[in-house]
């Protein structure tokens, strides 16, 4: 059993948090019903600045870089699937002309 089978099964009610079997009664509300608080708009905006700021952004080199090779990929992906597209396209004008 996995951390996340283990994590699910605690938090329907099936699972203690050391592992063991919950001695919990069926009839008692799962953990996954109870209604959970709204977080505010300023605790988002805080815990996004806080996320983005962990991101490692890439520097001037590497923007290029990638850059270049994101276009490059894509000139080459398109010219392939033109010539693709006008040879089809070719042979079944050959093949359905009169």
């Amino acid at each position: 059993m996995n951390r996340e089978t283990k994590r699910l099964m605690q938090r329907q009610g099936q699972m203690e948090a050391d592992g063991s079997p919950s001695t919990r009664r069926a009839t008692q509300a799962p953990v996954a019903t109870r209604r959970r608080q709204r977080t505010t708009v300023a605790q988002f905006v805080r815990e996004v600045r806080d996320e983005m700021r962990q991101v490692a952004w890439p520097n001037r080199a590497e923007m290029i870089n990638y850059s270049t090779v994101v276009i490059t990929t894509l000139v080459i992906m398109v010219s392939l699937i033109f010539v693709f597209n006008l040879g089809f396209g070719k042979a079944v004008l050959f093949m359905f002309h009169k």
